[in-house]
């Protein structure tokens, strides 16, 4: 998933991503991860959710802020999350949206067919989720308003965030197959 993550995001206007290759999967399902409880945060949780999620895995607050920016591509899909819709107006395009459309549309409480809070903007009709818009608080907020006015400065911290995720617990990587 990672060498496809990586060429996705770069195919879709994003930053190119460097690739290690060598993760060992699991031998059996004895070894493998029980569950996926505290391994994403919660949408429907604020800032002190998202540094119990992200600080004991070695991630920053600029690691969160430029984790989340992810988001400028896709959608919530209520069946798999309870949260519905789209982050941004063009979520097949990975740039700075996430971040400027959260500094200037106007959200509104919602709740989705599930029961789960989220906000919605009239207009346009994307979503941000409690833990987008709690990226609007300091300290985060400085890096959600860098990102916004400068692309690359996102692009240069998500991939450094996106890189330590992805190879975070590996040893032993290598640069080629």
């Amino acid at each position: 998933w990672v060498l496809a993550a990586n060429v996705a995001t770069e195919s879709m206007g994003g930053p190119a991503i460097p690739t290690r290759f060598g993760r060992k999967d699991a031998a059996s399902s004895a070894v493998s991860v029980e569950s996926q409880v505290g391994r994403l945060p919660d949408g429907d949780k604020g800032c002190p959710h998202l540094r119990e999620i992200f600080h004991p895995k070695g991630f920053t607050d600029k690691d969160i802020v430029a984790l989340s920016g992810a988001h400028t591509v896709g959608k919530c899909h209520a069946d798999r999350s309870g949260f519905d819709g789209a982050w941004t107006e063009a979520p097949l395009k990975f740039d700075n949206s996430y971040f400027t459309e959260m500094l200037s549309k106007a959200y509104t409480d919602e709740t989705t067919a599930q029961g789960c809070p989220q906000k919605k903007n009239a207009g346009s009709g994307t979503i941000m989720l409690i833990s987008d818009l709690a990226l609007l608080e300091a300290p985060f907020r400085e890096h959600v308003e860098l990102y916004a006015k400068d692309q690359e400065a996102f692009f240069k911290d998500y991939v450094a965030a996106w890189v330590k995720l992805q190879e975070n617990g590996c040893e032993g990587l290598r640069d080629t197959l």
